[in-house]
């Protein structure tokens, strides 16, 4: 490959790649060969690992440590050589053949960058994602498919909050939407006032009450879909924060010589709203 400038005894930066990802793949073959536990593996078993690395690069990301992050995706990287290395002893497909599928599907889903037909204003993020559901809604109908789902292609095993989140997206994107965040301010009172109408029932359902509940979450997710916020990372994040909070609520009543137990509730407030206030500043 013929090099512009720099040092000629380095490689640039796709001769680095090609050959990090060659020696992956070399390196993965060897595996399959040598070791009894990677020869071993199948589609089915390395799902958990899949799963596995794929919330430790979520973990790595809300911790912001770049460096943490680097080694989960080498990880994460690693399963998905994995699979291919498995499907191209099959003959099914193999680390090339992925590659240049999704490089062909985001050439075909992005005419505003690499020419095609524009479906939309795509000035700003919203339309890009606009158009990139009407392009999959296209691509399905030219297979055939005449009456699509809206949400096909969307994984079932999303987590909850994740599925609330992108099937209101497509929803909204079909004009099924609340025209103003009020609106949806509106329906979770409405939801509240149900959920609390439930419990107060004399003969409360344990059904229903789960039942109200999921309507109040999926109204809250639609109010972090308004607002271009993830649900899951906001609920990480908050998760996060009442543990370091609660942790140090714990840490100040054992430093003074008794047990969670022994406090009250307003005493645990009070410890706890110190440490709100001093996090604060």
């Amino acid at each position: 490959m013929e090099r512009t400038g720099g040092d000629p005894g380095k490689t640039d930066g796709r001769d680095r790649t090609g050959e990090a990802f060659e020696k992956l793949a070399a390196l993965m073959s060897r595996l399959r060969q040598d070791c009894p536990w990677d020869r071993k593996q199948t589609f089915s078993d390395l799902s958990p690992y899949l799963l596995e690395e794929s919330h430790e690069v979520l973990a790595a990301l809300a911790g912001g440590n770049l460096s943490e992050l680097e080694g989960e995706l080498g990880d994460l990287l690693f399963q998905i050589v994995f699979l291919c290395q498995i499907g191209s002893e099959s003959g099914s497909f193999d680390l090339a053949s992925v590659a240049r599928r999704v490089h062909d599907k985001m050439v075909a889903r992005h005419p505003h960058v690499f020419g095609g037909e524009v479906l939309n204003d795509v000035s700003d993020p919203d339309g890009v994602r606009k158009q990139w559901e009407e392009l999959k809604l296209k691509e399905r109908k030219k297979r055939g498919d005449t009456a699509p789902s809206p949400f096909e292609g969307l994984p079932k095993t999303l987590p909850a909050l994740l599925t609330a989140s992108r099937m209101t997206a497509r929803a909204a994107d079909l004009g099924f939407d609340w025209r103003r965040d009020e609106d949806v301010l509106a329906k979770l009172e409405e939801e509240i006032d149900e959920f609390r109408a439930e419990i107060h029932h004399p003969a409360p359902s344990r059904e229903r009450i789960a039942s109200e509940v999921g309507d109040l979450l999926f109204t809250v997710v639609n109010i972090a879909r308004r607002h271009d916020v993830d649900p899951e990372a906001a609920l990480t994040m908050t998760n996060s924060k009442f543990r370091r909070r609660f942790e140090e609520v714990a840490r100040r009543v054992t430093a003074g010589g008794r047990s969670l137990k022994e406090l009250s509730l307003e005493e645990l407030d009070a410890i706890w709203d110190q440490i709100k206030a001093e996090e604060r500043g």
